[in-house]
């Protein structure tokens, strides 16, 4: 294996790197000006038949690093007289199976006969088994179904030129470095690899050093391990605001085309775009649950502007290649750096700007301290837009709104509508206009009312909880206890609990202030903990599930019980009587807190 060369920049225009006639067409028909760093050290030696062993991030432009290559050698070899494959791509999902099949496909618009197919788990074997017997020049798929495909004799490497290798460390991540082996183990021996890979781990280069040779090694370096044009920033979680008015706000004072929302698991996908939805956004999920019909309906709704939210676990954070997506909202922070510049690299693609965005909560600090170290790129701290910010915002659209009906829409009708009911009614133009501006903003909160309504969606009006409200709240003093309600949550004494992890645990995942927890009590099996009246349902929902001293707090409201008189006084038995799991002294029989 040669040794690796690093590049920083393109140092020849694509006329330059011997592609095909036809293929350069293509290139010149999809607006390409110059190769990538990747394009550009990979080309010249894929041409010459030379394997290469590939690192760099993703986003640089790996897919037209061997699929142009491929395709002027595959076109001027003429036609494909067998009905095998002649080249064979290995993706880690079907997004990116999907993703690269297209690039082919449109790589190759001035090639005549040209076949390209994927095949990914979730679809169907019947289209994959007729494409297959019709004939096909490249085949891009997952490697569990091309091993399936293999084994069922439906699909021949006799006739394999080129092997390609995307995303390898991926592939290694989910498990399927085996089924990769056993894949290089059924191709010929004489055929031209590719091997892609954002890291270099050391089973990755195992395969590099078994089954490809005399490789060209190519490593682009990058200064940051993101994007330059991507904008990152994060928002600490907390101060009365909740993550999904955060995001709302976002959404009503963020100038974007497109968004992509991550979220930790399916079913917050699917929760968060419903509420998304019934706040009026054109929005939808993407998951691992959806079929891959209706997965692939959503993105392409995405591109054709149908829907502008796209709300995804990580299966969509590699191989979504959208080009108006101007917005990652990374929800929920990722669990490993890798996943949060995978994320992050759905935007800011060919060239464009993009902007990137962290919730992150007080206990994720380390988790986001080692992503800003791994992206080598300061990630800002950012304010959430103000009430007046979000108001202005709603005016300006509103605004652009009436031009845009004034020229695109016939009003004649209306007009003679309108006169008719200033002549009946002798009312002045202006007053009519802003009655019909009042009536067509319907439930929306008025426009220009931050000190009377929340422009977004407010959770309560209680103290404590987040509102879009950026006026002070009012407070009766610490000593009051009208503002507070008691709850009782299922973790105590004998599950090590302290009042610490109680208050950490709310302020986190609740969005309160920790000055406004009022008293709690820790029992043997239980505590008591005073809050601010007025939870929000999903707040209350959530913090069910909350885990505390490996116990879910299974928060439960006290009928009929009132806060302690001194909101704040934090109980707990002494260490001996603790360890021993006694009840503290004093402590009551019922569930009751002492008044």
């Amino acid at each position: 294996m040669s040794s690796p060369s690093e590049l920083e920049s393109s140092p020849v225009p694509f006329s330059e790197l011997g592609l095909s006639a036809a293929v350069m067409k293509a290139v010149e028909s999809v607006g390409y000006e110059s190769p990538s760093p990747i394009q550009a050290a990979t080309i010249p030696p894929l041409l010459a038949g030379r394997d290469v062993l590939g690192q760099a991030q993703t986003g640089t432009g790996k897919t037209a690093a061997f699929a142009l290559p491929i395709l002027s050698r595959l076109h001027a070899s003429g036609q494909n007289s067998s009905k095998a494959p002649r080249a064979l791509v290995l993706a880690p999902t079907r997004e990116l199976a999907i993703q690269v099949a297209e690039a082919f496909q449109s790589y190759a618009s001035h090639i005549k006969d040209f076949h390209v197919l994927p095949i990914y788990g979730g679809q169907g074997y019947g289209p994959q088994l007729a494409a297959l017997r019709r004939g096909v020049d490249v085949v891009v798929g997952t490697p569990g179904r091309v091993m399936d495909h293999l084994k069922r004799g439906t699909l021949s490497l006799k006739n394999l030129e080129w092997m390609v290798l995307d995303e390898a460390d991926e592939m290694l991540r989910m498990g399927f470095i085996e089924d990769v082996e056993w894949i290089f183990e059924n191709t010929p021996p004489r055929r031209q690899v590719a091997l892609f890979s954002a890291t270099m781990p050391a089973a990755i280069r195992r395969i590099a050093k078994t089954h490809l040779r005399d490789a060209e090694e190519v490593t682009i370096k990058n200064k940051t391990s993101t994007a330059i044009n991507i904008r990152q920033r994060y928002w600490i979680v907390g101060g009365g605001m909740g993550k999904l008015d955060a995001l709302t706000r976002l959404l009503e004072a963020e100038p974007f085309d497109a968004m992509l929302v991550f979220a930790r698991t399916k079913k917050a996908t699917d929760e968060l775009a419903e509420k998304l939805t019934a706040r009026g956004y054109a929005c939808a999920a993407l998951n691992g649950d959806i079929p891959q019909q209706q997965r692939e309906r959503t993105v392409a709704r995405l591109k054709n502007k149908q829907l502008d939210i796209i709300v995804a676990t990580d299966v969509a954070a590699r191989g979504l290649d959208v080009e108006r997506i101007s917005h990652v909202i990374n929800f929920d922070i990722p669990h490993d750096t890798e996943s949060y510049v995978h994320r992050i690299g759905r935007t800011g693609r060919a060239g464009r700007a993009g902007d990137a965005i962290l919730f992150v909560t007080m206990r994720e600090k380390r988790l986001f301290k080692a992503i800003e170290h791994a992206t080598r790129q300061p990630i800002e701290p950012m304010d959430l837009p103000t009430a007046a910010e979000v108001n202005e915002q709603r005016m300006v659209r509103f605004k652009q709104r009436i031009g845009e009906t004034i020229e695109s829409e016939s009003l004649d009708y209306f007009r003679t509508l309108v006169e008719e009911y200033r002549r009946a009614n002798d009312v002045e133009l202006v007053d009519m206009a802003a009655a019909l501006a009042f009536m067509a903003q319907g439930d929306d909160a008025p426009l220009g009312a931050a000190g009377k309504a929340s422009p977004v969606p407010m959770h309560s009006d209680g103290p404590g909880f987040g509102t879009a409200n950026d006026k002070p709240r009012s407070k009766k003093p610490r000593g009051s206890d009208s503002d507070l309600e008691t709850f009782r949550i299922e973790v105590g004494h004998q599950h090590g609990v302290e009042p610490r992890n109680i208050v950490g645990a709310i302020a986190n995942e609740a969005g309160v202030d920790s000055k406004d927890i009022g008293r709690i009590d820790i029992r043997d099996d239980h505590s008591m903990v005073d809050l601010p009246q007025g939870m929000p349902p999903e707040i209350f929902s959530h913090l069910k599930t909350v885990w505390v001293a490996n116990r879910q707090l299974a928060i439960s409201r006290v009928e009929g019980a009132f806060p302690a008189p001194a909101p704040g006084r934090r109980t707990q038995p002494p260490a001996a009587k603790r360890k021993a799991g006694k009840k503290p002294k004093g402590g009551k029989k019922s569930g009751k807190p002492k008044k």
